[in-house]
């Protein structure tokens, strides 16, 4: 039996999401430099999202380039852009084929201009996808969204919008850029480092975690599979006893 007929499609995490670590690594290993692992893991992108489709994951958010990663050399983020509009324009006849939806959470206002247009055009063309939704973190770090939905929510109660007495968990979770996307599930990340490096902090809150050492730009179909199958075997209790579930 294949990894993916073992899988309970009646059991799956509604959300994945990703931290694709190791491109560089990976191009190292290969005696190549940093800008071919990071090509090589867009054809990782692609085959992950493909698998995904196949058993119907909901929502899948990749961790594309942090805020933190503008802190690069100049001339690998300025590859890392040129990538990122050329990646999308070569994969939305794909994304359209395989009915995917694009949407993006960041601070996408600090991107160049035309990867900004780039990725807007992307997402209005696939809006009407009703598949996966694929979900880009591009400038995004969750010490920044976290901050600015403070700022968004304190203005909000100076302008009397709102009464700090009801600012709840809902309240600030409407104030974020994941608004309206389910939590992550289960969160993977590659390249064998065990930290989550500033990702989804408010949302991963009671998401199961899955590290493994591969590489992101070897990361396929079979990897994503073992770590749904991990997920499925995982008593989530949010908070609760194993004998309140069982109830």
């Amino acid at each position: 039996m294949s990894l993916k007929e073992k899988i309970d499609k009646n059991h799956l995490p509604q959300h994945v999401a990703i931290i694709m670590d190791g491109n560089g690594r990976w191009a190292k290993s290969k005696g190549k430099d940093r800008s071919h692992g990071h090509q090589e893991g867009v054809v990782a992108v692609r085959k992950t999202i493909e698998a995904a489709t196949a058993i119907g994951l909901k929502y899948v958010t990749v961790y594309t380039f942090s805020n933190e990663n503008w802190n690069r050399p100049e001339e690998e983020v300025l590859a890392l852009m040129e990538l990122l509009v050329t990646a999308i324009h070569r994969e939305t006849p794909d994304l359209m084929k395989n009915n995917v939806r694009l949407l993006a959470i960041g601070n996408l206002k600090r991107l160049p201009q035309k990867a900004y247009d780039t990725l807007a055009d992307c997402i209005k063309q696939t809006s009407q996808n009703t598949g996966t939704t694929l979900i880009l973190a591009l400038s995004y770090s969750s010490k920044w969204e976290l901050t600015e939905a403070a700022k968004q929510i304190a203005q909000d109660a100076v302008d009397k919008k709102i009464n700090p007495n009801d600012i709840t968990e809902a309240v600030v979770s409407d104030h974020l850029t994941t608004k309206g996307i389910p939590d992550p599930d289960l969160l993977v990340r590659t390249g064998g480092e065990k930290r989550i490096s500033n990702f989804l902090l408010w949302q991963m809150s009671y998401t199961e975690f899955y590290f493994i050492d591969t590489f992101w730009p070897d990361f396929r179909e079979e990897e994503l599979y073992d770590a749904i199958l991990y997920f499925q075997q995982r008593e989530r209790r949010f908070g609760k006893t194993s004998e309140q579930l069982n109830l």
